[in-house]
């Protein structure tokens, strides 16, 4: 019976649902995870979700935004730590770019996790691994899902493709693949929003002074508030940042997950969850109502961010 206590139980049904909606990605396994990273002295216990080939890491088992997702689509190997002690599951997933490493308390949970993530990153289910017969099936039902979902996505990116249309200058073309945090603003605009709104997050995204091109507008405290704004240019063959080394990045939430990524989570994705994406209605239609963030009007930006420099 102690075993049976120790299977994750999937989260609440609402919670399911909105997180499938934030994703838009099919949930494939999901469970307690104890995850240490490079810069990480400690192993951090998370709850976590496999969602198509991306791992999505939440504060707890209740909350329904995650706070970090790592894309394992081009995971290179996983490597079991200790396989004979058969008390817990340790192992390290190997990125091109990083090596992390993972915990699991049971055994058999553990198993469950590296089949899962190398039947949906490899396309096929690990034969090297001794599962159970309830694990086979659903190793199986996850080869077909995830099949599935990737023929559906390459036929959707062929037919984007094939209808692209030139860039008209308003973006509206573009409103179902960019970021939420992504408002049809000026440069002033964006700075009222980011000053007079703290709680909802320091980071948006706005068409570019151009019309061709985006910009990034962010507010942090150093010692005194401060807006930046950085230029993203959209090339054939993705986005490129505007930096004394400027990043390329192939699409926009890549793009967005980087300025977080470099500021380790000091920057917040600007998110109005209901708005009239009309310039002139977001300063006089919304009023704020949500509690500010903890620490929000106090938020200081990382080091890292000196190596920004505003666009021209």
């Amino acid at each position: 019976m102690g075993d049976l206590e120790e299977i994750p139980k999937p989260a609440p049904r609402r919670i399911f649902h909105e997180r499938q909606r934030i994703t838009a990605l099919p949930l494939y396994f999901e469970g307690f995870l104890s995850i240490r990273r490079a810069w990480h002295q400690e192993f951090k216990h998370h709850w976590t979700e496999l969602r198509g080939t991306t791992l999505f890491f939440y504060n707890d088992k209740k909350t329904t935004m995650y706070f970090e997702k790592l894309d394992l689509m081009n995971l290179t190997s996983v490597t079991n730590i200790s396989p004979e002690n058969r008390c817990y599951a340790q192992f390290i997933l190997t990125l091109p770019n990083e090596e992390i490493e993972m915990k699991v308390e049971d055994y058999e949970n553990g198993e469950e996790w590296k089949g899962c993530i190398l039947t949906a990153t490899k396309l096929s289910v690990p034969v090297c691994m001794s599962l159970l017969p309830g694990q086979q099936t659903r190793m199986n039902e996850v080869l077909e899902k995830e099949k599935k979902r990737r023929a559906a996505s390459e036929q959707l990116s062929s037919a984007s493709l094939s209808n692209e249309k030139p860039h008209d200058g308003n973006y509206t073309n573009m409103m179902n693949s960019i970021p939420e945090c992504y408002y049809e603003v000026s440069r002033q605009e964006a700075i009222e929003l980011l000053e007079k709104n703290p709680s909802l997050g320091n980071l948006i995204l706005r068409p570019g002074s151009d019309s061709k091109n985006y910009s990034i507008s962010i507010r942090y405290l150093a010692e005194v508030p401060c807006i930046k704004h950085y230029k993203v240019v959209k090339l054939e063959t993705g986005y490129k940042i505007q930096l004394e080394r400027p990043v390329m990045f192939q699409n926009l939430h890549d793009v967005i997950d980087y300025f977080v990524k470099e500021t380790r989570w000091n920057l917040k994705p600007f998110v109005m969850h209901t708005y009239d994406n009309k310039s002139e209605a977001l300063a006089s239609k919304y009023t704020p109502t949500a509690t500010y963030l903890k620490g929000a009007e106090n938020m200081h930006i990382s080091p890292d961010l000196v190596k920004f420099t505003e666009p021209l």
